[in-house]
């Protein structure tokens, strides 16, 4: 951008003449109206300020302003490791600034971190930071969260709300500054953390979003466009047909393409079909690139990787390791390839931005049944076409036919996204903060739990809602898992911050009163693990101190922490059914659960083949052989793997506590680190001033 669209210039700007000065090398002269619209409402005096704006239309600025004008430092939170590394790249060019990035480790509180001027870590470890008693959270003057529409998220929404709620309480008086895509009720995100809401449709390329309904496409600005897909043959679909002629004509147009489908098999199948068609920008590094990918593993989806990326199709799932999603996303922003077809979670903050997006599936399978996606992840994918400097326009299709249409235009086009809903009611979520916030000393009383729950998300949206009944049954519920003293059990426990009952602020915590975590409870969060996964891996080291010596294997440990909810689960096929069970019948005397005394056998099947994996992944066997007997992606190995080194941790650190003669998870958890270049999640680096 070359003069101030918003009317404020990079001259006006109160941060130092170095940084201005890399601001215009970039070729930013002037703020954009989202953009100034933040600087009127304060983000560069210390206001609270929620920004709800476009993709693509000025947030990471809006971030830099108010962290690099903090009076201290300053934390950027994402919802993702990926998104993490990136921003943590793009901060760190910033002249004159030191800048850390933490996203593993959830035992360890990074101390060293508290010498950067930002910080830029996941929500989750920050959460665990704090379980972990670290200083550097106390000295923040300015927090900035990316996605903060997040809170609406099942898994992450609840520890982003607590973190946050946290935060303002750990360290008085900080900026919180959110993020967000355009969502349905801004203004009470903005109402709950007491900030100034800058809500704008402005995005720096016009974006037009129609609808194919079999014929043709239909735009939002009275537009048409001809899409010829031609005879479709009996081998081939029309929605498929129809995303192929809808990515060709985008990128012999000068522009490049997203094409978005439901599922891993999905993307690869459609990068198979584009692939049929040369569309590489650039066919020698193409061909390069595809070298690259081959030589990162042998596995049979990099090889499909690497023959689609030749014509200059690339595909990205959370099946693909770490290197070979980075580099398809890398080649994307370098104009190496046409297309990128891709599951929806590529569409959430990874900056891959092109001329055209294509939405071919908008059902996706739940577990259950098929169900339309939300609008606000269908607007986030739409959101990603047009590219800032490069593109005159950007253009969303969602596809469609004769039936489908009218319905998709409806509900995808006309109507605004979702409203952003606290998910923290949940028990189990309610459960892992409200010990979170006893173990780490942050609350010793219902009291003062209490006051920290009135100020969450939920709270602010569910005024009327018992909370006190609700802490009351958590509570109860952690003291039946031994991790929660209640009552007359916290024995001990005296202050509370503020009783709202006394005239002073100031009281003692009655014996009824009183809440203390158990010294398993204290290891319990400070392993970041779920009560439930806590109280698992409680009862598995239990059961292997009954068991033979012999019978103790390191299968023994990964059953155990394969069968806890904080792993995640794999799908298991018809034919695998019957070789699990077998494999489990002839080592059933090395775990410490039978088939019969499962809660669920579908569960407990899925444990053991992931046991089964993990233990051939430490005993040498190669992640192509995995791949290809387990029907897992590469990339699935990679994150199994992380975890149960993870949960390992969590078992040893429990069985010491418990005073157990059970060293089989560290014994296991050594063994599995020394099986990768690095320690899994340790991705702690700085850049120096």
């Amino acid at each position: 951008m070359t003069h101030p669209l918003g009317g404020v210039h990079v001259s006006d700007l109160p941060v130092s003449a170095a940084v201005r000065e890399h601001y215009r090398a970039s070729g930013i002269e002037g703020l954009y109206p989202p953009q100034a619209a933040a600087v009127e409402a304060g983000i560069t005096e210390g206001e609270n300020v929620v920004a709800a704006i476009p993709t693509a239309s000025g947030k990471t600025l809006i971030a830099e302003l108010a962290m690099l004008t903090a009076d201290g430092p300053a934390l950027y939170a994402v919802p993702l490791r990926a998104l993490a590394r990136e921003k943590y790249e793009s901060f760190a060019d910033l002249p004159g600034v030191s800048v850390g990035i933490s996203t593993g480790d959830f035992d360890s509180p990074d101390e060293e971190l508290g010498g950067e001027d930002i910080v830029v870590a996941t929500a989750e470890k920050v959460d665990s930071a704090i379980r972990n008693g670290a200083s550097w959270v106390e000295n923040l003057a300015c927090v900035v969260v990316d996605e903060v529409h997040l809170l609406g998220r099942e898994r992450r929404g609840p520890t982003l709300e607590v973190t946050l709620a946290t935060l303002q309480r750990r360290a008085p008086g900080v900026q919180i500054v959110a993020l967000s895509a355009t969502v349905d009720n801004p203004g009470d995100v903005a109402s709950w953390l007491d900030a100034e809401l800058v809500e704008s449709t402005w995005r720096p390329v016009s974006l037009r979003t129609g609808v194919y309904d079999g014929d043709d496409v239909r735009f939002d600005d009275g537009s048409t466009l001809d899409v010829d897909v031609g005879d479709v043959g009996p081998n081939q679909e029309r929605d498929t047909e129809a995303t192929a002629s809808l990515v060709a004509d985008a990128i012999g147009g000068g522009g490049q393409c997203l094409a978005f489908v439901r599922s891993r098999r999905e993307a690869e199948s459609l990068a198979a079909r584009l692939a049929e068609a040369e569309l590489a920008p650039d066919a020698a590094a193409a061909g390069d690139l595809a070298e690259e990918i081959r030589g990162v593993d042998g596995t049979a989806t990099g090889r499909r990787l690497a023959a689609a990326v030749e014509s200059g199709v690339g595909f990205h799932h959370a099946g693909l390791v770490d290197e070979h999603r980075a580099l398809v996303e890398s080649a994307f922003r370098d104009r190496e390839l046409g297309v990128i077809c891709a599951t929806p979670t590529l569409a959430a903050g990874v900056n891959v931005p092109a001329r055209r997006v294509v939405v071919r599936d908008l059902e996706r399978y739940t577990g259950e049944e098929m169900s339309k996606l939300p609008v606000l992840e269908v607007h986030q994918m739409c959101g990603r076409a047009g590219r800032p400097h490069l593109d005159p326009y950007g253009e969303a299709v969602l596809v469609g036919d004769e039936r489908t249409a009218d319905d998709l235009w409806d509900r995808y086009v006309d109507a605004g996204p979702e409203a952003v809903e606290s998910q923290l009611a949940a028990r189990e979520a309610l459960r892992t903060h409200v010990l979170s916030v006893v173990a780490s000393g942050f609350a010793d009383s219902t009291a003062s739990v209490l006051e920290l729950l009135d100020a969450t998300f939920f709270a602010h949206q569910s005024p009327d809602v018992d909370l006190s009944g609700l802490l009351a049954t958590v509570a109860g519920e952690l003291a039946e898992m031994e991790l929660l003293d209640v009552g007359e059990d916290a024995d001990g426990v005296a202050s509370v911050d503020a009783d709202p009952g006394s005239e002073d602020g100031d009281a003692t915590a009655t014996d009824s009163d009183a809440l203390a975590a158990t010294a398993l409870g204290e290891t319990v969060s400070r392993q970041y693990v779920r009560p439930e996964t806590g109280a698992r891996l409680i009862e598995g080291i239990r059961t292997i101190e009954e068991m033979a010596d012999d019978d103790v294997t390191a299968l023994t440990a990964l059953g155990v922490v394969c069968a806890t909810p904080d792993m995640r689960g794999t799908y298991l096929g018809n034919r695998e059914r019957a070789d699990v069970y077998r494999y489990a019948s002839r080592h059933a005397a090395e775990f410490t659960t039978a088939p019969e005394e499962a809660d669920d056998f579908e569960a407990w099947l899925c444990a053991v083949k992931l046991a089964r994996l993990v233990f051939e992944w430490s005993e040498g066997a190669s992640i192509e052989a995995l791949v290809d007997r387990y029907r897992v992606g590469p990339g699935d190995v990679e994150s199994h793997v992380e975890r149960v080194v993870w949960l390992l941790g969590a078992g040893d650190a429990l069985a010491e506590t418990l005073g157990a003669d059970v060293d089989v998870f560290g014994r296991v958890r050594r063994r599995l680190a020394e099986s990768v270049d690095d320690a899994p999640g340790d991705e702690i680096g700085r850049q120096p001033r």
